[in-house]
């Protein structure tokens, strides 16, 4: 039969409770019983039983990661720094995506049975700030929020400083010589902040070195997809005059534009500048390789699971907004002329 907590604690020579307490990690122990514990459960190759561990504390044992698309290159970077974080903290994570619904928002915010699954939920969601408070009233799950989105204190909330992150890269462009630097990525039918801080960061940019804001400047992206991306350049290239550099809302989307760029018969960065945000893998390989605004993946996962893990202890916490650091990335794709 099985290895039980009781076996275990009978080869140790120490309590039920404080095999327990090893186990799961929810209480401290000394390093000495910790290691008396830990050889037991070696010698008798013990396994938890998952099932008893949830009806013993209530606890699952899993976290919940909701993304808008696990196929985004950033968002599955962001996946897989989540699921290391958490599992260094004893957690395993169930990872769902929306697919930009909001209905399909609401469902995994409100759905009966959330409860059941996992202790804890980080969400990133692409809701209005209105949408997100009614959303999240009538949660009870411990909830951090990952994303630009305005805090309201209510809950915990990992993001990065979006218009300055904007701004950094827009100003590059505009030290690296060029004047008619154009945005990809506005979303005009959507009030979520995250492509309203973009455009704001890029519109500041602009004004503070003086320059005038070209709406036929600034093109909108339904989706931060290479496909869009490429669309969206080859429209402003047929624009006269052309602009002299893009900013583009995500590293997918300025992977598009530079492909339009050389379709055009035009080179990058010769012709026309090309940065994005996000500093993905695919970046860094492409030819020209791709100057970017660094996101610290790292950072927010380890804080969003640090975060959850304080919130499943004490559900009463107050809201901590917590601001990511970002960095500017300067490869070929943005060099000077």
């Amino acid at each position: 039969m099985p290895a039980t907590l009781r076996d275990v604690a009978q080869h140790a020579q120490v309590s039920v409770r404080t095999v327990s307490n090893v186990v799961s990690g929810a209480v401290r122990v000394s390093d000495t019983l910790r290691a008396k514990v830990e050889a037991a459960i070696d010698a008798l190759d013990y396994r938890p039983n998952p099932v008893a561990r949830t009806l013993r504390t209530g606890r699952t044992g899993v976290l919940a990661l909701v993304v808008p698309e696990i196929d985004v290159p950033y968002f599955s970077e962001l996946a897989r720094e989540v699921i290391d974080a958490a599992g260094a903290v004893g957690y395993r994570v169930m990872i769902d995506q929306t697919g930009h619904d909001h209905d399909r928002e609401r469902q995994l915010l409100f759905g009966d049975d959330r409860t059941m699954l996992f202790d804890g939920l980080l969400f990133s969601p692409l809701v209005t700030s209105a949408d997100l408070h009614d959303m999240t009233s009538a949660s009870t799950v411990p909830l951090v929020l990952l994303g630009e989105h305005d805090f309201d204190g209510r809950f915990d909330h990992v993001a990065i400083d979006n218009v300055q992150a904007a701004a950094d890269a827009t100003t590059h462009l505009l030290a690296s010589g060029r004047r008619r630097v154009a945005a990809i990525g506005a979303q005009p039918q959507e009030s979520f902040t995250t492509p309203l801080a973009r455009e704001s960061g890029y519109v500041r940019a602009l004004t503070e070195a003086g320059l005038d804001v070209d709406p036929h400047l600034v093109r909108s992206a339904a989706h931060y997809s290479r496909s869009d991306g490429y669309d969206a350049a080859r429209a402003l290239l047929a624009e006269d005059p052309r602009p002299d550099a893009l900013f583009c809302f995500s590293d997918l989307l300025a992977i598009g534009a530079i492909r339009a760029v050389f379709d055009a018969g035009l080179s990058v960065p010769e012709d026309v500048a090309v940065i994005g945000i996000d500093d993905v893998d695919e970046g860094r390989y492409s030819r020209p390789s791709l100057s970017t605004v660094s996101l610290d993946t790292s950072y927010i996962a380890h804080e969003a699971v640090k975060r959850i893990m304080a919130r499943i202890d004490e559900p009463d916490l107050p809201g901590v907004q917590i601001t990511a650091p970002h960095r500017l990335v300067l490869r070929e794709s943005s060099a000077a002329r």
